[in-house]
């Protein structure tokens, strides 16, 4: 493989991405700032933050910018963005700690197999329920942070739902990924 080059490594998708990664610590440190107004402060630039998961591929596959850094980042930020917020929701708003072990269980499973079957020459690419997953993840980790009641609505009952969802979709994904390895090495 040939080295990396500078404009490669500070190209724009990877600064997207990596804007994704510097942007936790803030998160966590507003979603424990009490008060409604930090509640939809967090939630909005949570939501930001999310959307540069889309920004940054767009960027890259437009661009002719497909990096194998940015190949490694992207995930690697969603999983801590997501991660992260739903460790840090367990005590800010109450999720059961049990969805999230089983969610962030799936991950490294998920991660493992996937190192697993690179190091085999065999590449198991993203899967659409793995996709929908992850849009699930975000959106109801979007409004659990908002918590609480805004023009009648219950967000907090609204994120849960959404995250019962992504848990089901974790759950079908991790298995689909298990399927998919078991399905290359034994033809």
């Amino acid at each position: 493989m040939g080295k990396m080059s500078y404009q490669q490594l500070l190209s724009l998708p990877n600064g997207v991405t990596a804007i994704r990664i510097l942007a936790i610590p803030v998160i966590l440190l507003l979603l424990y700032t009490t008060g409604k107004t930090f509640q939809i402060i967090t939630a909005i630039v949570f939501l930001l933050v999310s959307l540069t998961d889309t920004l940054d591929g767009y960027l890259a596959r437009r661009w002719k910018m497909v990096t194998t850094l940015g190949k490694f980042l992207d995930p690697l930020a969603d999983k801590l963005l997501i991660v992260t917020a739903l460790i840090a929701l367990i005590s800010a708003r109450g999720i059961p700690s049990w969805m999230v072990i089983v969610i962030v269980g799936r991950e490294i499973a998920v991660t493992g197999l996937r190192g697993i079957a690179i190091s085999e020459g065999i590449v198991i690419s993203s899967s659409l329920i793995g996709k929908y997953k992850t849009a699930f993840e975000m959106t109801s980790i979007f409004f659990l942070i908002l918590g609480g009641s805004y023009l009648g609505i219950d967000f907090h009952l609204v994120g849960m739902i959404l995250l019962w969802v992504a848990l089901v979709l974790a759950v079908l994904s991790g298995i689909d990924y298990f399927r998919k390895f078991l399905k290359t090495i034994l033809v």
